[in-house]
C-alpha cells in the first residue's frame, strides 16, 4: 500500500526558492528509495532527486547544486529544497516510493503505487 500527498508548489521568480513537501506512506519492505519526479507540459516525466534506505542520494544533472532532497522517517516525510530556480524547472512535481536503490531510483519505472496529484511549480523569468 502506498499513499502520497505533495504540497508546497507555487509561482516564483527565477532565482527564487521553494521547498516541496510530501507525506509518503509505504510498506517499507517493498520500498528501497523515495524520489521526486517532475513533468513539464509536453515532456516526459523525469526523475529529479532520490534517496535510498541507506541515505544515499542521487540527483539529475539539471538540478545538481541547486536542489536538495531530505527525509524525515518519523514523519513519513520527504522534502525537496529548490534554490536558484530557473524557468525550465517549471513542472508538476511528484513524489514516489521506489523499488530501486540509489543507482536507479530516478527511473520512473521503479515507482511503487499510483502517482499522487502532484504540486505545481511555476518559475517566471
Amino acid at each position: 500500500q502506498v499513499r502520497v500527498q505533495e504540497s508546497g508548489g507555487d509561482s516564483v521568480q527565477a532565482g527564487g526558492s521553494l521547498k516541496l513537501s510530501c507525506t509518503l506512506y509505504v510498506d517499507t519492505y517493498i520500498s528501497y528509495g523515495m524520489a521526486w519526479f517532475r513533468q513539464a507540459p509536453g515532456k516526459e516525466r523525469e526523475g529529479v532527486a532520490c534517496v535510498d534506505s541507506d541515505g544515499r542520494i542521487n540527483y539529475a544533472d539539471s538540478v545538481k547544486g541547486r536542489f536538495s532532497i531530505s527525509n524525515d522517517n518519523a514523519k513519513n516525510a520527504l522534502y525537496l529544497q529548490m534554490n536558484n530556480l530557473k524557468p525550465e524547472d517549471t513542472a508538476m512535481y511528484y513524489c514516489a516510493a521506489s523499488k530501486y536503490g540509489v543507482d536507479y531510483c530516478l527511473e520512473s519505472e521503479g515507482r511503487i503505487g499510483s502517482w499522487g496529484q502532484g504540486t505545481q511549480v511555476i518559475v517566471s523569468s
